[in-house]
């Protein structure tokens, strides 16, 4: 929780630089991060690490978010060859179709996540 007035008072935020109550920045990203579940990381064994987490226009109470996502990359896990290692930019963007945050980070799946299974072979290989 950010105790800053700026978040909390709409007194004070009346009279700071966008004249309203602020949505703090990590709920933001959090609210984000949770939008891409389905289609990024829903089956990830794990979200490895966040980086250039950039802050880009304010949110505030009542707007509406949405996320999307582009792959950068896709390589094999190096220490781990039943795994790959999605490389990911993530956008927030609000109602007016504006970029409030946007950050990249790297998520570890199993290979082969979200294909189907391979075919049981039986026993004489077929």
């Amino acid at each position: 929780m950010n105790h800053h007035p700026v978040h909390t008072n709409a007194d004070y935020a009346a009279d700071a630089r966008h004249g309203r109550i602020l949505v703090v920045g990590t709920l933001v990203f959090s609210l984000v991060v949770g939008l891409t579940v389905n289609d990024i990381s829903g089956k990830a064994i794990a979200n490895l690490d966040y980086e250039k987490i950039e802050h880009l226009l304010p949110v505030f109470i009542g707007d509406t978010l949405y996320a999307e996502s582009a792959v950068l990359s896709i390589r094999r896990s190096e220490s781990k060859p039943d795994r790959g290692v999605l490389y990911v930019e993530t956008r927030g963007i609000n109602q007016d179709g504006e970029t409030v945050i946007r950050f990249r980070r790297h998520v570890l799946l199993p290979s082969g996540a979200g294909t189907a299974p391979a075919p049981k072979r039986s026993e004489d290989g077929r």
